[in-house]
């Protein structure tokens, strides 16, 4: 069986991930022999995975993925799921960053460091962020400053910086630069004001000045003994950094859909009713992953969520995916994970060959899609032919609970009202001719006091 070694994992000297079959595996290579026994011996490893703060593992007794340099092979638990930090909402973002910090003084204490501070390295598990990097620690040395410093300002510093300063939408930087928001650039976008706090002025633009004039000297120049800094001052660091960012908020109010259901035109009936079809259908399916695609703040994603499936909860509104989240962090939901997307234009490949960030499509099939209430949007806000709408879908799931709103809606009026009716083919029966040339058609019901329709499709090639 030929092994894949994963595109994200190539440039740790360390060790890289690979799959086998259905398995993910880790090899580490015998470079990292030391550290990878401090980390168990000092009893580090064991109290992150008990604070499900690091993904646990076990060792795997199997051919390794090259002989020459293994060490070790572990099994490390997979995911469902991968997303990435451009997806993630500011208190997401947040979360992640604190989690970094926290870990960088539990590894301290066990003589350890963190070696790289990627947001990259975490994943939302159970609704928590979670370190998948079993090699992110190295031995701490007296003295050593923290080699990722720089790392952890332009991967979370900067960025939320940026959103909770200028503009939340300035996240998508993380999408332009894979390697973190450079500092530089970070400082040129925040405003006068936020030199007037210490965090930011020497996180981010006194830092900023010292990375640049440190660039620019002569490359003939002896280049200069690192300084020392003890473990106090480190730890004073780590303090600082995690003040900055407390400190940091967002309210998410003013964008277009944070309120979309205090506005909405259904009806209580017709709300409840869509809201049973919906529960019934995902029991009757009972699909291991839902994606709801366009779902505000999460009232649907939560029905799918249960009945037991993961519900991966994408908006494009970094407003209702911030509500959503902070809901699901208060009740402590472990299976609904909001994401910033724009189905117009979803993540795509990203990195070197493009293969280090998968796009949507290759996370792709979900057992199950939920488009409730967006076709019109795609159709008539977009331009985006039926036919288009119905193949994105056909990619995306492999069974797709789907919401018609018909012209005579008032939602579709409102739409209608800023431009030309050029939709000549955006009817019911359109619709139905072109989503059956790819899906069968189980069941569609009218939603009660609505002219709106609700389909129950699977892709052909999974009707049963």
């Amino acid at each position: 069986m030929k092994d894949r070694l994963l595109s994200a994992s190539f440039r740790d000297p360390s060790g890289f991930l690979f799959t086998r079959g259905e398995k993910l595996y880790r090899q580490i290579n015998q470079t990292y022999c030391q550290d990878y026994e401090l980390l168990f011996s000092s009893g580090l490893y064991e109290k992150l995975v008990t604070g499900k703060l690091l993904i646990p593992h076990k060792e795997a007794n199997i051919e390794p993925g090259d002989p020459l340099t293994v060490y070790k092979i572990i099994e490390p638990d997979r995911l469902a799921f991968i997303s990435y930090p451009y997806e993630w909402s500011f208190s997401q973002l947040k979360d992640a960053a604190l989690a970094t910090l926290r870990m960088q003084k539990i590894a301290l204490s066990y003589g350890m460091s963190l070696k790289d501070a990627s947001a990259y390295n975490f994943q939302f598990h159970q609704g928590k962020p979670i370190l998948i990097d079993t090699l992110s620690f190295e031995r701490y040395k007296n003295g050593q400053p923290w080699v990722a410093y720089r790392q952890f300002c332009q991967h979370f510093l900067t960025p939320l910086a940026l959103m909770a300063m200028t503009d939340v939408r300035l996240s998508q930087l993380l999408r332009v630069y894979i390697d973190g928001v450079p500092l530089d650039l970070g400082s040129r976008l925040l405003s006068k004001r936020t030199y007037f706090g210490f965090g930011l002025l020497a996180h981010i633009h006194l830092h900023a000045r010292a990375q640049s004039r440190y660039a620019n000297q002569a490359v003939n120049r002896p280049q200069q003994k690192n300084r020392e800094m003890s473990k106090q001052a480190l730890l004073g660091l780590i303090d600082s950094l995690a003040s900055t960012i407390k400190k940091l908020e967002w309210k998410p109010d003013g964008t277009e859909w944070g309120n979309y259901y205090d506005i909405t035109n259904y009806t209580d009936s017709a709300f409840e009713h869509k809201k049973n079809l919906v529960s019934e259908w995902t029991k009757r399916v009972n699909p291991r992953m839902v994606w709801d695609m366009g779902a505000n703040t999460g009232v649907f994603s939560r029905l799918a969520a249960g009945q037991g499936s993961l519900c991966i909860s994408f908006d494009i509104d970094p407003a209702a995916v911030e509500q959503n989240y902070r809901q699901a962090k208060s009740a402590r939901e472990k299976n609904i994970l909001p994401l910033v997307l724009d189905l117009t234009n979803p993540s795509p490949a990203l990195g070197w060959h493009n293969r280090e960030r998968e796009s949507l499509s290759q996370r792709a099939p979900a057992d199950m899609i939920l488009a409730l209430a967006v076709v019109h949007h795609l159709a008539i806000s977009n331009n985006l032919p039926l036919a288009q709408v119905a193949d994105f879908f056909y990619d995306m799931g492999k069974w797709l609970v789907i919401e018609f709103v018909p012209k005579s809606d008032s939602q579709v009026q409102k739409l209608l009202k800023s431009r030309v009716d050029i939709f000549d083919h955006y009817t019911r029966e359109d619709f139905e001719q072109v989503f059956q040339s790819q899906f069968v058609i189980h069941e569609i019901v009218k939603i009660h006091e609505s002219e709106r329709y609700l389909y129950l499709m699977a892709r052909q090639e999974n009707s049963p």
